[in-house]
């Protein structure tokens, strides 16, 4: 209770279902939220239960972001440094989801249907699987791998990649099986960027390749996404696509 808020000001908080307000039915967790302005936060601020794990998975979730972005660019044909360079490595959500056993696993889910915002999300996930991906209108099961995590691009860089990278929609169910614990890192970009436009990488950008998105400011689109319930028919990006 000390820690439960709705706050979106807050840089630690416990909540029940991010959508409450605006959802048709509710998942079936509950939730830690750490925002992180950048990769040096105070200890202090972190729950003590969680304080030192915490603080050292921050120190390789930095690096790990930063090589992942490298990799990249790359595939982008752009240099290493460029997504980087413009802040996409700097400034993340960790979000640390609790799923209770279900009694009636049928009536909910665990997260509904949605594609991330951010720009990639890093997965952390305990053996209890749960997590799907929508293809060719079919879901699939993404077994856990121990030791492993799931890398998942987010509609920021499918903007900036101008399509050249997808975002994919999957959803997480609810079981009879509990507790599954995951764990994603959300990268979203430094705060810096919030206030100026965001569109597709120009360097990408030919006649043959013209912009698929309109430039829009990014702390509106993010406003829009998390004022939008997470089931609703038309998307945050639908409204910038060109």
């Amino acid at each position: 209770m000390e820690l439960y808020s709705r706050d979106g000001a807050k840089k630690v908080k416990f909540l029940s279902n991010f959508d409450i307000y605006t959802s048709k039915a509710l998942d079936w967790k509950d939730t830690l939220q750490l925002s992180l302005l950048d990769f040096d936060p105070d200890p202090s601020e972190m729950p003590p239960v969680c304080r030192k794990s915490t603080m050292e998975y921050i120190k390789h979730l930095k690096k790990l972001g930063e090589t992942l972005f490298e990799l990249l660019s790359e595939a982008l044909g752009l240099q290493p440094d460029h997504l980087n360079s413009i802040g996409c490595s700097k400034g993340c959500s960790i979000v640390a989801h609790y799923y209770p056993p279900c009694p009636q696993p049928e009536l909910t889910l665990g997260v509904r249907k949605h594609a991330d915002a951010g720009i990639l999300t890093v997965l952390l996930q305990n053996h209890i699987g749960g997590l799907q991906v929508l293809h060719d209108d079919q879901w699939f099961d993404v077994h856990p791998i121990r030791g492993g995590l799931v890398i998942n691009i987010g509609d920021l860089l499918q903007v900036l990649s101008n399509d050249k990278f997808k975002s994919v929609k999957h959803r997480a169910i609810a079981s009879h099986v509990g507790p599954r614990i995951s764990v994603p890192c959300f990268f979203s970009g430094h705060a810096s960027l919030l206030d100026k436009p965001f569109g597709p990488i120009k360097d990408l950008l030919s006649e043959a390749n013209p912009p698929r998105y309109k430039e829009f400011l990014l702390k509106e689109y993010l406003a829009k996404f998390f004022s939008s319930s997470l089931d609703g028919n038309k998307l945050p990006l639908d409204y910038y696509k060109e």
